[in-house]
């Protein structure tokens, strides 16, 4: 059994909505890595307690459930998965999957379970609806009744914010049925409470974002950041990442503090907390508990008193109690030799943060955006000025940033920055062999075989061999069938823009004549091979051998049937991702084989090819022969009609001669007079003194005048 069991485009619940994500199971136990937030979660084999397997609305789902009373679900699997879950769950957890399935007669009464975080309404032994108690933002309660309110989802379309209960008296003494609901669900929910004194407060911090002055109260299980007109409480549990962060004066630092779900301010929402402070502002620190509490909860993070700059104490104290390192920029310098970038976004300037593991720019919006996310990232010219340029980076999820208004000067050290993390440049592709630095379990998707980009890369070498071939094979026909000035002169002035004289026009025109038939060639033998070459690609051999299929396409065509009666009702999508999967999976030895398949197809080929282009050259060296008769015989058809035409001409040309006694004959006259009979030629002799020596036709031209 393979140690690790990997899923791709599974859903979690988290407070009624779902993210989408990828799941991993192995030995040491699950990880499930959320594609939005890049949030990881993971829960050690030691630390699970029970597995339950359910039908869904996305599918079947799996429910775990923890020692310590979390409840994590995944939603998106297929049923044919149950066995292979099954199967792993016995070998490396020692925990029986469990097949449960929810209650849908439609009653509305049943039995409350409280187990961990979760309450669970149940008709029999069947729930119908489980509530984490963790979303729970108020408890309330009445005669025989009680009111679960909830933390509002801005992520869900509909959210639910309200359930009553109605819990029915019992005749037991002392025990209040209501109360012992109500403190079930508080003990668990989230319900934040400023109950006892704050750990330590820092006054009149300044806020970029929300913008303002705001006093922050430090507690154990959260920070309230209290301002003139608005108050916000911030659970440590919502804190994603930490950045401390340089101005580019080097006499400021930005404390960012990313949250999710964010804090809402009427329909605003800030994902960001972003705290600006002064290098020279120093604090001396004292905390509200005694040193024993102190250090049994830091453990030597914190101390009782601290002192020194107040940025370097209010990071100190927000590592130690969200329990998450603060990132930092890493090794890159700009151009000035700061650590950040000046540019613009949205119209709005601020500075863009090259880190180890992505970007970050603050402040308005601030944006962060993971190298894992990243699809591809492009260097593009300023629209208003050479100065300066565009970086623009595109998610796979298709959404695009556009940070514009950079320096010259810094694209040298962004760009080896880029090259360096391996990113995709779009403007010069991905190099081969380049593997990405931050290769972690979010981007195993990245070798997967694409059955797809195969199919389109044989059919392109298929397409592109038959052009070879056609073009090879009419390329003697089109070189002898190409014949400047011999019959297809009037071919040249169709395509000749300034063809309006031709041999028959003015005299006075004669000098541009000499020019226009080398003109007139050129023009031909640009254009004549273009309009004849679609006509030998589009005649394509039905005869000629087929192209060999690759190990993969071999493989697939032998196990299509096998996965569609494995996976049936697979899509044809679902099938080529199947697919591509099972081959990576793939033993080498089995592979091997395919490739041996693979190479003696190539082999066939390859011999019926060389038979195949024997033959074709002996049907075109037939066909250019018959071709080149039938050619001589037009021509000498045409020789014979331009013998009669030209008798013609004397004949008729005889009586005008005859009159024109005191001018000159004509070249053409003369030309046609030597050909003509005996009786011709005595008269021609008799007026011999007028007509010789014959003029040109210039002169004849300059005589007419």
């Amino acid at each position: 059994m393979a140690d690790t069991l990997e899923f791709n485009e599974i859903y979690q619940e988290v407070k009624g909505s779902m993210n989408d994500g990828r799941l991993r199971l192995s030995r040491q136990g699950v990880i499930f890595k959320n594609s939005k937030t890049g949030k990881v979660d993971n829960i050690q084999a030691s630390e699970l307690a029970e597995g339950v397997w359910r039908r869904v609305a996305l599918g079947h789902g799996l429910k775990l459930l923890t020692k310590n009373g979390h409840v994590y679900k995944y939603d998106g699997f297929r049923e044919s998965e149950f066995d292979k879950l099954s199967d792993f769950f016995k070998a490396h957890y020692c925990l029986e999957l469990a097949e449960k399935d929810l209650c849908v007669k439609g009653w509305n009464w049943g039995t409350v379970r409280f187990g961990g975080q979760l309450l669970s309404f149940d008709i029999g032994e069947q729930p119908v609806f489980e509530i984490p108690l963790s979303n729970v933002s108020q408890c309330t309660t009445g005669k025989n009744e009680v009111t679960l309110e909830f933390h509002q989802n801005d992520d869900a379309e509909v959210s639910l914010m309200e359930v009553r209960f109605y819990v029915p008296p019992t005749q037991e003494d002392g025990v209040d049925p209501v109360e012992a609901f109500a403190q079930n669900v508080l003990s668990k929910a989230d319900v934040i409470q400023a109950t006892g004194d704050a750990i330590c407060i820092f006054r009149e911090l300044q806020c970029l974002t929300p913008r303002g002055r705001y006093d922050i109260r430090i507690y154990p299980t959260f920070l309230h950041l209290h301002g003139k007109t608005f108050d916000y409480k911030i659970p440590y549990t919502t804190v994603l990442r930490l950045f401390l962060l340089p101005h580019k004066d080097q006499r400021q630092m930005f404390f960012v503090i990313s949250l999710d779900p964010p804090i809402k301010q009427g329909q605003t929402r800030y994902h960001f907390l972003i705290l600006l402070f002064s290098k020279d502002e120093d604090i001396s620190l004292t905390l509200n508990m005694n040193e024993e509490e102190v250090e049994k909860r830091f453990e030597g993070r914190l101390t009782k008193n601290m002192s020194g700059s107040l940025y370097e104490m209010v990071s100190r104290v927000m590592k130690a109690l969200v329990n998450r390192k603060i990132t930092v920029p890493g090794n890159f310098q700009g151009h000035s030799g700061a650590q950040c970038i000046t540019c613009s976004y949205k119209a709005s300037s601020g500075l863009l943060y090259p880190l180890e593991r992505g970007f970050i720019y603050v402040h308005k919006p601030p944006v962060h955006i993971r190298f894992d996310e990243i699809s591809f990232v492009n260097f593009a010219r300023g629209t208003t000025t050479t100065r300066s340029f565009d970086f623009e980076i595109e998610t796979k999820q298709g959404t695009q940033y556009t940070f514009s208004s950079i320096e010259r000067e810094e694209y040298g050290k962004l760009f080896d920055f880029v090259n360096a993390k391996k990113l995709n440049i779009k403007n010069r592709g991905l190099k081969e062999g380049m593997k990405q630095s931050y290769d972690e379990y979010a981007d195993s998707d990245e070798d997967q075989h694409d059955a797809y980009l195969e199919r389109m890369k044989e059919e392109g070498k298929i397409r592109e061999e038959n052009a070879n071939d056609s073009s090879d094979g009419s390329g003697e026909e089109t070189d002898e069938s190409f014949n400047p000035g011999e019959e297809d002169d009037d071919v040249a002035e169709e395509f000749d823009s300034n063809a309006s004289a031709s041999s028959s026009s003015g005299d006075g025109d004669s000098d541009r004549d000499d020019k226009k038939p080398a003109k007139k060639a050129k023009i031909v033998k640009d254009r004549k091979p273009r309009k004849k070459q679609p006509e030998s690609k589009k005649g394509k051999d039905p005869n000629a051998p087929k192209r060999p299929m690759s190990a993969y396409m071999l493989w697939l065509n032998a196990s299509r049937e096998k996965i569609k009666s494995d996976h049936p009702g697979i899509s044809i999508t679902d099938l080529s991702k199947k697919a591509g999967e099972l081959w990576k999976a793939m033993s080498k030895e089995k592979k091997e084989e395919w490739d041996r398949k693979a190479e003696d197809a190539r082999r066939d080929y390859e011999k019926a090819m060389k038979e195949y282009s024997v033959g074709s050259k002996a049907d075109s060296h037939r066909g250019e022969r018959s071709k080149k008769k039938k050619k001589k015989q037009e021509k000498q058809v045409k020789g014979k009609g331009d013998k009669k035409g030209a008798t013609s001409k004397s004949s008729s040309s005889k009586s005008p001669a005859k009159g024109m006694s005191d001018s000159f004959k004509s070249k053409e006259f003369v030309s046609s007079d030597e050909s003509s009979s005996a009786e011709s030629k005595k008269e021609d002799s008799e007026d011999e003194g007028a007509a010789s020596p014959p003029p040109s036709s210039e002169d004849s031209a300059s005589g007419s005048d």
